[in-house]
């Protein structure tokens, strides 16, 4: 199987409901059969009439069958509440969640089992059969309340945040796991292959967004054409059907364009799993939700920018990749354009900003998270936030005539309003 069937077979599983709910319902029919098959064979059976079983046993598949129906609603009405309130990029996320793709597939598990079961009884009522019916109806039911409860809480901002900060602290790790070193160069130096022109250009076949791209498929190709080879697009990046996909240097004349265009997923909307931007692009997209006119929830706002604080801070603290790829021998075989600490400070904070600019709570928590990443990241990613600061002090100023107003905005506070700095009994805020 090539990199590219492996990556979209385990992205539309991630990222489908169905699946293991189908699997159980072939499971369940496995499992009448086999239980079955152990009653007749030793002769087992539940002292009760076969009427009355038949009653208890289409009443509980009803049952089970009531459970699914409102589970696989409960899914969809959280989908249409979390795109509606917080962002339409959330869905994804929201069938991505392992809880729900298990609740469902004991809903329909157990169904399954009962209706299979009610078919086998016929003179005699099989009793393990019976038996983990009637008893996985009740396991069912406590597991459809907690399925419930679950739901419940997954559509409050907080918790929807949270699901997607620790998504994207698992990406950054991924993508970027070396910790930066001291030693390490702030400016790479140019790469004299790229002035050239290109000795071929590979256009992309159809259109979408760049997903992953496979790094060591990239570069073995390279270097058995011995050959440069450069991604153009970005992952996350759209690309339509014709566009630059790849370009080549000294040589490569030989590479398949089809196996080139395979080592790169396409898809519909972006996803994580190369892509640490695209966490910091929903918790945005909420925060600036929240600061619209329409919604006016800055206390929702901070709560992303909470998680913004600590994606930044995991990113800040590492060796953010050099988009550049060498073989074994240390040849240069892969140049491919990614994020730098500013493009990811921009992106975390611009937006926010400029939305967010007449909520003293905003500019307060925004101030707070500058002034302590400052202080806790190295100090080659410290001008950068130092220019944030100052684009807050000078909004501050435009936006805030009275001078307590200003004052109170140019305050760090990492509550928004509340919190505040540190300041001995009995002294005033802002003298």
């Amino acid at each position: 199987m090539s990199w590219l069937s492996r990556h979209r077979l385990k992205l539309y599983v991630r990222n489908s409901i169905w699946i293991f709910p189908a699997f159980s319902i072939v499971a369940g029919l496995i499992a009448v059969a086999l239980l079955n098959a152990i009653d007749r064979a030793f002769g087992w059976e539940l002292k009760l009439g076969p009427d009355t079983a038949r009653t208890v046993m289409g009443t509980v598949a009803a049952s089970m069958f009531t459970l699914v129906v409102v589970g696989s609603s409960a899914v969809l009405v959280a989908v249409q509440l979390g795109s509606a309130q917080l962002t339409p990029r959330i869905i994804a996320l929201i069938y991505r969640s392992r809880i729900r793709k298990f609740c469902i597939s004991v809903f329909a598990f157990f169904f399954t089992f009962s209706v299979a079961a009610l078919v086998r009884i016929e003179s005699n009522v099989p009793l393990l059969t019976s038996y983990v019916a009637a008893y996985g109806f009740l396991i069912n039911l406590a597991l459809f309340l907690y399925f419930i409860d679950g739901i419940g809480k997954a559509l409050r901002p907080s918790s929807a945040l949270q699901f997607i900060g620790i998504a994207g602290r698992e990406v950054i790790q991924s993508v970027y796991p070396s910790k930066l070193r001291r030693d390490e160069p702030e400016v790479l130096k140019a790469i004299a292959t790229l002035k050239k022109d290109p000795s071929r250009v590979v256009t992309n076949e159809v259109d979408g967004v760049v997903l992953a791209f496979d790094n060591r498929g990239l570069v073995t190709m390279a270097e058995q054409a011995n050959c440069l080879i450069e991604l153009v697009a970005q992952v996350g990046d759209f690309v339509a059907a014709g566009d630059p996909l790849f370009r080549i240097f000294d040589g490569g004349e030989n590479l398949p364009a089809e196996r080139l265009c395979n080592s790169v997923a396409m898809g519909q909307e972006r996803t994580l799993e190369q892509d640490p931007t695209y966490a910091f692009r929903v918790i945005v997209d909420i925060a600036c939700k929240a600061l619209s006119p329409a919604i006016n929830d800055p206390t929702t706002a901070v709560l992303a920018i909470d998680q913004i604080h600590h994606l930044l801070r995991n990113v800040g603290s590492r060796s953010l990749a050099s988009g550049r790829e060498t073989d074994s021998r240390g040849v240069l075989r892969l140049v491919y354009r990614t994020p730098d600490w500013e493009d990811f400070v921009h992106l975390a904070v611009t937006e926010i900003r400029q939305y967010g600019d007449d909520s003293i709570q905003i500019m307060r928590r925004l101030r707070a998270m500058l002034e302590n990443l400052v202080q806790t990241l190295p100090e080659r990613r410290a001008p950068m936030l130092r220019l944030e600061i100052g684009l807050l002090q000078a909004a501050a100023k435009r936006m805030f005539e009275d001078l307590y107003d200003q004052s109170l905005a140019e305050t760090g506070d990492l509550q928004g309003m509340g919190g505040g700095e540190y300041r001995e009994p009995g002294v005033p805020a802002i003298a």
